[in-house]
């Protein structure tokens, strides 16, 4: 029996209906958005396919000017928690979402979460123009309303003890997109300090994503990495981050040659070790867009991806493949068997633009397998 149809057979006999989650603290409102290269008519339009093709007419303008038109196509739940939340809940799970969902109502948009999911919102949510191309997407984001995102405005909405209720009998804490969240090094450091110590010593995991985290500094990104150690008494502490992200963090703690990391010729399985013992994590997950690799317990697995050259929707992929993985983590699967149960969800995701459920994700492994997707 091959891995694939073997990870089908494990997971007919599992169930995700008795995991308990609870996921933070981001929220944006996405609408996915074409940019215009020609109009036919009122109706047709030819878009720009690359970003490469958007950069050379955005630098035609230069001392100049341009217009460029945008073309709204979806509006649908944003921010790396809620989609990675989204995924998770269509397995049925026992979920709890805490974040910036609007406040003091929440956004229509994330209602429909609400179906599989207890909604806590504390927050105004930020909003993201997403660009989508064929070669990527430019995430164009608002977000000052998630200066409000702090530990004293979470209380607002559960209280301590309720919260470590909470905690106590949680699967999966994932706190994501802290790029975005300012104040989410001093939300992780009241968690440590109020909320840990009050802890069962329960085996429960924590999922983290920094979130293309290029445009903070250096030092508050070292600090909020170190600041992960301090989960690891009472969690099984897992980074995720695309490729780019691995790259950059391994250029920050100057594991390799800057050129090199830039040019991104350091071969990923060295960037992914030399990451997991500089940063001294329990799990480290890599997901560029055509494999997926970790580091769990010091040893490094890969698999390839089931890539499209032209999917319907990408924005969001990395975070169904956050849920996907982390979803294989906590049925017990092998890391390398929880990497195919991620690239498989974000494979399902980007060609039909919604996340699977259990049944869809145990099918697409199956036509996968068959050379069928």
């Amino acid at each position: 029996m091959t891995q694939k149809l073997n990870i089908v057979s494990k997971l007919e006999k599992k169930t995700p209906k008795t995991l308990n989650m609870v996921i933070g603290f981001d929220g944006f409102v996405d609408e996915i958005i074409d940019v215009v290269d020609k109009r036919q008519d009122s109706e047709h339009y030819k878009r720009i396919d690359t970003i490469k093709e958007l950069a050379t007419r955005i630098d035609r303008a230069a001392n100049l000017s341009t217009n460029i038109e945008l073309v709204p196509k979806i509006k649908k739940i944003g921010g790396n928690g809620p989609i990675m939340c989204s995924a998770l809940s269509e397995h049925g799970s026992n979920i709890t979402y805490i974040g910036a969902l609007g406040y003091p109502t929440i956004d229509d948009v994330f209602q429909s979460m609400s179906d599989n999911v207890k909604l806590l919102s504390f927050a105004t949510n930020g909003h993201t123009d997403a660009l989508e191309f064929d070669d990527g997407k430019l995430m164009l984001g608002k977000m000052s309303t998630l200066n409000d995102v702090t530990y004293d405005n979470l209380l607002k909405v559960i209280e301590e003890d309720k919260l470590i209720q909470l905690l106590n009998s949680t699967d999966l804490f994932a706190s994501v997109n802290w790029s975005m969240l300012p104040y989410m090094t001093d939300l992780w450091s009241s968690i440590i300090e109020d909320i840990l110590p009050e802890l069962d010593n329960g085996k429960r995991h924590m999922f983290i994503d920094l979130a293309d985290p290029e445009k903070r500094e250096n030092d508050s990104i070292k600090s909020a990495l170190q600041l992960l150690q301090g989960f690891k008494s009472k969690f099984t502490v897992t980074l995720g981050l695309n490729k780019k992200e691995a790259y950059d963090i391994a250029k920050i703690y100057e594991l390799f040659d800057k050129k090199a990391c830039d040019d991104m010729r350091i071969p990923l399985e060295d960037i992914a070790s030399a990451l997991y013992k500089a940063l001294d994590l329990d799990a480290l997950v890599i997901h560029p867009v055509e494999m997926a690799c970790c580091v769990i317990d010091g040893v490094y697995a890969e698999v390839d991806g089931p890539y499209t050259p032209k999917p319907k929707l990408t924005t969001g992929a990395g975070d169904n493949f956050n849920a996907g993985f982390m979803l294989g983590r906590l049925l017990g699967l092998s890391p390398k068997e929880s990497l195919i149960t991620g690239v498989a969800t974000s494979g399902y995701y980007v060609r039909n633009a919604q996340s699977p459920n259990y049944e869809e994700l145990k099918t697409f492994i199956k036509d996968w397998h068959n050379d069928n997707i």
